[in-house]
C-alpha cells in the first residue's frame, strides 16, 4: 500500500518535538534553553512553542533551576511495562483536551491491514457523538473520516477498498459514484480538512484531518450538530493546529 501525501504540519511538529526530547535526554542532569537550542538547531520561537506543549503534556518538566528533565508522561510512555495501558490513557486525555478546544466530539481513526477502525474518541453531554447507525468500516465513502483515510491511500488500494465495500446510498447527499468519489479523493489536498456534510447522517456534519506518521494512516475527526455547521470550519482548523500531541503519543 503506497501513500499520497506528503507528512503534513502535525506531523512535522511531532518530528521536531521528538528532536527536543531527544536531546533533553542527553543531558542527565537537565538541559537549558541553550543547550536545546544549539541540540536542536530549531529558531527560538519554534522551540518556545514545543517547549510548551510539551510541559503541557507533561513529557518535560522544568527543575529548580529552569533546565528541562524527561516528564512523567514520557517516562510512563517509555516503559515497556504498561505502554499500551499508559498509551491508552494518554491518548484519551489528549483527546479529551482537544474535545474541549474545540467544542466539538472529537475521534482518532486508522486504516489497518484495508479496514477503517475508529479508535478512542472524546465526547460528551454538549459535545455527542455521532451516532454509528451503519457501520463506519463499510461507510467510508460517506464520512469525513472514510474519505480522509482513503486520500492518503494510493489510487489502486481506493479502488481495493471500494470493490470490498459497496456505495450505499445513506443520504440524498452521499455519493455512490466511485468514479465521482475517486475524482474528489484525487484533488483532496493534504492541508485541507475532508467534509462530510450530512453525507453519513442527516443532522450532522463533520471534519477530518490526516496525522500520517510513516507507513501508519490515521485522522483526527469531529462531529458537530447542523445547526452549528458555521463553526465547521474553525473548529477543523483548530484540531489541525492541535493534532502534534496525539502524533507524538503513538510515536514514542
Amino acid at each position: 500500500m503506497a501513500l499520497m501525501h506528503e507528512p503534513t504540519a502535525p506531523y512535522h511538529s511531532a518530528q521536531d518535538a521528538l528532536r527536543v526530547l531527544e536531546t533533553v535526554a542527553q543531558h542527565s542532569t537537565g538541559a537549558t534553553d541553550t543547550e536545546l537550542a544549539r541540540g536542536t538547531g530549531l529558531a527560538p520561537e519554534r522551540l518556545t512553542a514545543l517547549l510548551r506543549m510539551l510541559r503541557r503534556e507533561g513529557y518535560v518538566e522544568q527543575d529548580a533551576d529552569g533546565a528541562y528533565v524527561t516528564g512523567e508522561t514520557l517516562r510512563r510512555l517509555g516503559s515497556a511495562h504498561g505502554h499500551e495501558q499508559a498509551l491508552a490513557e494518554k491518548l484519551q486525555q489528549t483527546l479529551d483536551r482537544l474535545r474541549d478546544a474545540v467544542g466539538a466530539a472529537v475521534y482518532l481513526s486508522r486504516y489497518v491491514d484495508g479496514e477503517v477502525r475508529i479508535g478512542p474518541y472524546a465526547d460528551s453531554p454538549d459535545t455527542p457523538a455521532v451516532n454509528e447507525w451503519v457501520d463506519f468500516r463499510s461507510s467510508a465513502h460517506a464520512t469525513a473520516i472514510g474519505k480522509s483515510l482513503l486520500t492518503q491511500l494510493d489510487h489502486n488500494a481506493r479502488r481495493d477498498h471500494l470493490s470490498r465495500h459497496k456505495m450505499a446510498r445513506l443520504t440524498s447527499r452521499t455519493i455512490t459514484s466511485d468514479r465521482l468519489l475517486l475524482s474528489r479523493l484525487e484533488s483532496q489536498p493534504a492541508t485541507v480538512p475532508v467534509l462530510d456534510l450530512q453525507e453519513y447522517a442527516v443532522g450532522t456534519v463533520c471534519a477530518a484531518v490526516p496525522i500520517t506518521a510513516g507507513s501508519s494512516v490515521g485522522c483526527l475527526a469531529l462531529s458537530l450538530p447542523l445547526e452549528q455547521a458555521h463553526r465547521l470550519k474553525r473548529a477543523a482548523d483548530a484540531l489541525n493546529r492541535n493534532a502534534a500531541p496525539v502524533l507524538l503519543s503513538l510515536a514514542i
